[in-house]
């Protein structure tokens, strides 16, 4: 059967070319399988103000240069973009391997993986994002807008397919004339980097672990006596000597008081292996988690911190092949990010929203000073 939008169905699978609309800017285009998966999307991570995803320019006439097709079967959504034989491809986030990615099969899934090597699919960040270097030297940009695991494929030639759980948008941005330019309209979306401390600027002196205390003075000590230019010492965990995962730590009873913990599918707080042993997880994805991450950040900072180093937020879980927590998980979460789901939804951002969580935190403690905050694990926007 054969849709007025040039769809195909049949019992188990739809085919056809992607419907679009003008958004954000000139040469900025939002791409979905049918009006009914544009509505069924779930909201943005990726852009600055989730609302420009869902507004049409009506003042912008154009066509897209390119435009996907698309295949959904068994919940699954596959996206191919056919480009002009010769393209080349770069782009797709923190991955191994060389800068142009022509050729290679990405998975965006945020996981710890020490030791990594060329043949490694997943690491820390999620970038669900292609470059696109056509042979006339002009770019195209596209963005597969999901959060949930989503494959990239760069293996057929001048094409780009992903493939992840419908229902999601693609946005693509251009073709322009250069790289720089596609770059500067993602980043009308997506945002910039915020501006460091000029201390950040500097070298930072960083190592498993310096202790005890005297041994970090040591070192800053040894810095200046052989006048070698240093500006940050980091620390690593081992000066959290007393974290625990009982009642009676501060920490512990404020966030059970205030109900933060990432639950089980059974409704009780999920219990992971990290580090310091077995531990609880904030909820990055409420509100009130939020708000409490913070106001202990603040507290926190005004023992003369000046940074924060976001570790272990994939989030990485020991003792599990899996490497993170259950996919079952419940994280209830506000509304505007989809409301209450389960962690292979949030799993992506799971880091993005620990890392805001902390800059507002910073803030709090100080208005008037920028904040420092490094994150591990990341998605596009962070």
């Amino acid at each position: 059967m054969t849709g007025i939008d040039g769809t195909t169905a049949t019992k188990d699978a739809r085919t056809g070319n992607m419907i679009f609309e003008p958004i954000l800017e000139e040469g900025v285009f939002r791409f979905d399988c049918s009006t009914d998966d544009r509505n069924a999307a779930f909201p943005s991570f990726s852009f600055v103000d989730t609302k420009v995803r869902e507004t049409l320019i009506m003042s912008i006439h154009e066509v897209p240069s390119y435009s996907p097709t698309f295949e959904c079967v068994m919940g699954q959504q596959i996206v191919n973009i056919e480009l002009p034989p010769g393209t080349s491809f770069y782009g797709t986030g923190e991955v191994s391997g060389q800068l142009e990615r022509t050729g290679k099969r990405i998975l965006t899934w945020n996981t710890d993986v020490w030791g990594y090597g060329r043949g490694t699919t997943s690491l820390y960040q999620s970038h669900p994002w292609v470059l696109a270097v056509l042979p006339s030297g002009e770019t195209l940009g596209v963005l597969a807008d999901t959060t949930h695991r989503c494959e990239t494929d760069l293996r057929q030639e001048s094409t780009i397919r992903f493939i992840s759980r419908q229902s999601y948008p693609v946005i693509t941005f251009g073709p322009f004339p250069s790289p720089i330019d596609v770059l500067v309209s993602l980043s009308h979306a997506i945002g910039i980097v915020f501006m460091p401390p000029k201390w950040s600027l500097g070298y930072h002196q960083c190592q498993w672990s310096d202790v005890p205390d005297a041994r970090v003075r040591e070192i800053a000590r040894t810095f200046r006596e052989k006048k070698i230019p240093c500006d940050v010492i980091w620390m690593d965990i081992d000066y959290m000597n007393g974290i625990k995962y009982e009642k009676g730590y501060f920490a512990y009873d404020s966030g059970s008081e205030a109900d933060v913990w990432v639950q089980t599918a059974g409704g009780r707080p999920y219990i992971g292996d990290v580090w310091p042993g077995p531990r609880v997880f904030p909820d990055f994805t409420q509100s009130n988690s939020r708000s409490w991450w913070a106001n202990l950040v603040k507290d926190f900072i005004s023992n003369g911190v000046d940074g924060i180093w976001n570790d272990m937020n994939e989030p990485a879980i020991f003792k599990t092949v899996t490497k993170t927590m259950p996919e079952s998980n419940i994280h209830r979460g506000d509304l505007e990010f989809g409301g209450c789901q389960n962690h292979s939804y949030y799993h992506n951002v799971y880091d993005l929203l620990m890392a805001r969580s902390t800059y507002e935190g910073m803030k709090l403690a100080n208005g008037n000073k920028r904040p420092f905050v490094l994150t591990r694990a990341g998605f596009v926007g962070s």
